[in-house]
């Protein structure tokens, strides 16, 4: 696709301040939800349909200029992923409310080092990549179908499957009327078995989205852990609690087999980097080379100049050292090695998450991309740094006191950075790719990423502090008398919490992940086998199917599967049509009229979630639409379940009718 004429409106001061207002919404509704429930939305593509009807409403709108507005609003919207961190510092006693200038200047310093590392990984995973992308891809059509006049037929399919999304989403997730999984649940002997999916039709797009390969290596690690791993470990693990058989195989799974798809993770990363090290190093070497050349070559190919990154990792750099030291002040031990070797730790481990981060959205999007079992890995490995600290007798003695209170307090800290520059780069890439797709210029779009990140950070503290004083977190209220059943569950923050402080109190069992860690070697011994016979078998998709939940892995699958059955329904057709003529590929039409639908799918579900967050945080109950009294919780199953069929066999059978 050519790109647009230069002349077009694309980095102006209206896009930055529209994106800067829905930043604020979108950071709000994200920090809340995932302490509510421990899960995000992607903020991207709300963030372009939002900008499209507003922008359009002031005039001389451009399709640049919205795209310039959806990647400032989702790098804001994602950098509220620190919320799976920064209230641990909560849960350790160091702090008793989010001090506005540390928790916002940690989550800045991180989005920028997010920022400046995928300079170089857009040029590996975008540029010079095949890989999928599908919120990107998705942003893209929404941005280019918006803005076209005569791509009627697709805009059309964008807002049939935005409303059969919302519609969908409101029924199960705003009135309960429908499930929004399915689980069945058996046992033979000991051993438990359990299948569930969840009723998304956000997944069943993005699933569509991946492609077959993708999909099949997530199913296959959901089925190593659910057909394998939990009816195991449920034979042969004691259940004193005496829970029922669904509560106790979610429990072995959250606790055991989970941290074995974190192992798996982190092989699989590793092999991810070393596959990815020669395009990383030809990006890195661009830039270098073409330093001196910023004004020149295709403005679709230009980044940010090299003085500019150097500058951006000159602030980063001081803005971490300067942090952290304030947080370990005062001390009559020297901090300075724990305070260097703490922002290396943050610049170098920085980049390798935010490459691995990159690549798994890249598979299968911001919103399934596992961030939390990349935080587990550096979490690990930030307390682990700080123990061979200790060992060389490096670290202030003070930091180990109090059941090693503070040495938790600042693992934390150093997380926090670390998961705001690896939400960041998970998140830009999939805006880079947009861009690339519609024909923006990178550096441009890379300014408003950094612009996002400063809102985004103003925004965090006092939304945290908002929250907390609110609600509390489980187990820990700001005030005596507080209702502890209203109280956030903060999911992510207590399990981080739990391993860091089990590393220092050497209570952590260490089998589980060493499990992953094997499972993963042979996972890429499996994948390079066949490869020689042109097949392929993605270890970082089957460990991400371990590690997720299986009502994100079974119903992307479905998605997945549900993509390859209409391809081959129409390449089969063509053939009948025309014996002669075998195609190369689908006909366009097909291509875009289920791009758009399965966009739609995500556009929908992510605005209704989006508006739900809203009414939930005004009224403080997140059921406060449910009807779900009126409605036995069986018939909504079914329900759910048989609406959820109905509109994937409309996505099969409107995608094949258009193709004719």
């Amino acid at each position: 696709m050519s790109s647009p004429a230069r002349t077009t409106r694309e980095l102006t001061l209206r896009a930055l301040i529209l994106g800067a207002l829905i930043t604020v919404v979108f950071t709000a509704s994200n920090i809340y939800l995932g302490l509510r429930i421990g899960l995000t939305f992607a903020s991207s593509i709300p963030a372009a349909v939002i900008s499209m009807a507003v922008l359009r409403a002031l005039g001389r709108s451009s399709v640049l200029e919205n795209n310039i507005v959806q990647s400032q609003a989702s790098a804001a919207g994602t950098l509220s992923c620190v919320f799976a961190t920064f209230p641990g510092l909560i849960m350790t006693g160091i702090w008793s409310h989010f001090p506005f200038w540390q928790t916002a200047g940690i989550s800045l310093a991180g989005g920028i080092a997010g920022v400046l590392f995928t300079v170089p990984l857009r040029r590996a995973l975008v540029a010079d990549s095949a890989l999928p992308y599908p919120e990107g891809v998705a942003a893209a059509e929404i941005l280019r179908a918006g803005n076209s006049g005569e791509n009627k037929k697709g805009l059309n399919a964008l807002i049939k499957g935005s409303t059969a999304a919302a519609l969908f989403t409101l029924g199960s997730n705003g009135l309960r009327l429908l499930s929004d999984s399915v689980s069945v649940t058996a046992s033979a002997g000991a051993a438990v078995f359990q299948i569930t999916g969840g009723l998304s039709l956000a997944l069943l797009g993005a699933g569509y989205l991946v492609g077959l390969t993708g999909g099949l290596a997530m199913l296959f690690g959901c089925v190593l852990a659910w057909g394998g791993g939990v009816p195991w470990l449920t034979a042969h693990t004691p259940n004193p609690e005496h829970l029922v058989p669904s509560a106790f195989a979610q429990s072995v799974w959250l606790h055991k087999v989970r941290f074995v798809g974190a192992g798996a993770i982190a092989m699989a990363s590793v092999w991810t980097l070393v596959e990815l090290a020669k395009p990383v190093a030809r990006g890195l070497q661009s830039i270098v080379r073409t330093r001196h050349q910023t004004s020149t070559g295709p403005e679709g190919d230009k980044d940010l100049s090299f003085r500019s990154l150097l500058a951006l990792l000159g602030l980063t750099t001081v803005m971490l050292g300067s942090l952290f030291t304030f947080f370990l002040t005062p001390s009559s031990d020297p901090i300075w090695p724990v305070v260097i070797a703490s922002v290396l730790f943050c610049i170098i481990f920085g980049f390798i998450m935010a490459a691995t981060c990159g690549y798994m959205a890249g598979i299968v999007g911001s919103s399934s991309s596992p961030i939390s079992g990349i935080i587990i890995i550096a979490a690990m490995l930030s307390a682990l740094m700080l123990l061979a600290l200790e060992a060389f007798r490096l670290m202030p003695a003070h930091m180990m006191l109090d059941q090693q209170k503070l040495a938790t307090g600042f693992t934390i800290l150093i997380l926090s950075a670390i998961t705001a520059t690896a939400a960041i780069s998970n998140d830009n890439l999939q805006d880079l790719k947009t861009g690339q797709l519609v024909g923006a210029s990178p550096w441009k779009q890379q300014i408003a990423l950094i612009a996002g990140c400063v809102v985004g950070a103003a925004v965090i503290p006092p939304v945290l502090n908002i929250l907390y004083q609110a609600y509390g977190f489980a187990g820990y209220m700001p005030r005596p008398g507080m209702d502890p059943s209203h109280a956030l569950s903060a999911p992510q923050p207590a399990l981080i919490t739990l391993i860091t402080k089990g590393i220092f109190t050497h209570s952590l069992d260490w089998s589980m992940l060493s499990l992953g860690m094997g499972l993963g070697c042979i996972l890429i011994i499996i994948d390079l086998l066949l490869r020689k016979r042109a097949l392929a078998l993605p270890p970082l998709g089957v460990a991400i199917g371990i590690y997720l939940p299986p009502s994100v892995s079974v119903t992307l699958a479905a998605g997945a599967v549900l993509g390859w059955a209409i391809k081959r329904h129409l390449h089969t057709k063509n053939i009948q049509d025309d014996s002669t003529t075998l195609p190369q590929s689908l006909p366009e039409h097909d291509a875009g009229t289920g791009t758009m639908l399965a966009s739609g799918f995500i556009v929908g579900e992510s605005l209704t979630g989006v508006v739900l967050a809203f009414i939930s945080c005004t009224l403080g109950k997140d059921d406060a639409l449910s009807l779900a009294a009126w409605v036995p919780a069986p018939v909504a199953s079914a329900m759910g379940l048989l609406v959820f069929c109905l509109l994937a066999l409309w996505f099969y059978r409107t995608i094949v009718k258009d193709a004719r």
